[in-house]
């Protein structure tokens, strides 16, 4: 989230790609993943861990079902494979073209699977679309058409939509926060982010049903979070600003 913010806040970002994989984790080609691992891992013995996990299955109503692809949707090492997958396919990929093709500034931000690049200009965002259809079909994955979108988003947005006589500029989520393109107190872009609604209703209903379950037990036991809460859980303090200087980290390599 603070790679999201830095990127768009520091670079000339107007508009936005939200990429989204079709069926990644069933989709994945285990010979062209098991071809990566080896890449960085050279003990056979781990090599053969790796295939016996994916090879293991999902167990659903009693049945145990076997795919030939993909890396088991649920099993404590897919998050880690899935990673190591896109690595090769998708992030090494997406910085040589940052640096060969781009004509203007690009940001790259990648978790898990959710996929957000932001463009400077709209030629270079509509290649790269072209060229990342073509680069995942050679690993046995495509973009979803219905939830890729390409949208005008940043600091320019809002009045160059109103120039055309459109509404406000379209919002995109990332990782469960809608971002909206919103405006300081001073007049100046701001990226703002709120809840999914969908998720806030879920997590609502879901207090309002504990809550009701819980009305008529005496008062001493639903009132004694406070206690626990002073007993257990750290006092809340402000360590490192929002989100600059928290995400200025600079790596060795």
């Amino acid at each position: 989230m603070d790679a999201l913010a830095v990127g768009i806040g520091s670079k000339q970002v107007n508009f936005i790609l939200d990429a989204d994989i079709a069926s990644f984790f069933d989709s994945v080609s285990k010979e062209k993943l098991i071809r990566f691992v080896e890449h960085r891992v050279g003990d056979p013995r781990i090599i053969r861990l790796i295939q016996k996990w994916m090879k293991a299955g999902i167990l659903e109503d009693g049945v145990v079902a076997i795919s030939e692809t993909g890396t088991g949707q649920g099993s404590v090492i897919s998050p880690l494979l899935a990673n190591v997958y896109l690595h090769y396919t998708f992030d090494l990929w997406a910085e040589r073209w940052r640096r060969r093709e781009a004509a203007g500034d690009m940001i790259i931000v990648r978790y898990a699977d959710d996929i957000i690049v932001g463009f400077e200009h709209e030629d270079d965002a509509q290649r790269f679309l072209d060229a990342m259809r073509g680069r995942l079909q050679e690993f046995s994955l495509s973009l979803n058409p219905g939830k890729t979108r390409l949208i005008e988003f940043g600091r320019h947005a809002a009045v160059r939509r109103a120039q055309r006589g459109l509404g406000k500029p379209e919002t995109f989520t990332f990782l469960g926060f809608v971002h909206i393109c919103g405006q300081s107190r001073r007049g100046s872009f701001l990226l703002k982010r709120r809840s999914r609604r969908d998720r806030m209703q879920a997590k609502l209903k879901e207090i309002k049903e504990e809550l009701r379950r819980q009305m008529h037990r005496p008062i001493p036991e639903q009132g004694r979070m406070a206690k626990l809460a002073d007993d257990y859980l750290p006092k809340p303090q402000i360590l490192h600003p929002w989100p600059n200087i928290r995400f200025a980290v600079r790596y060795s390599r």
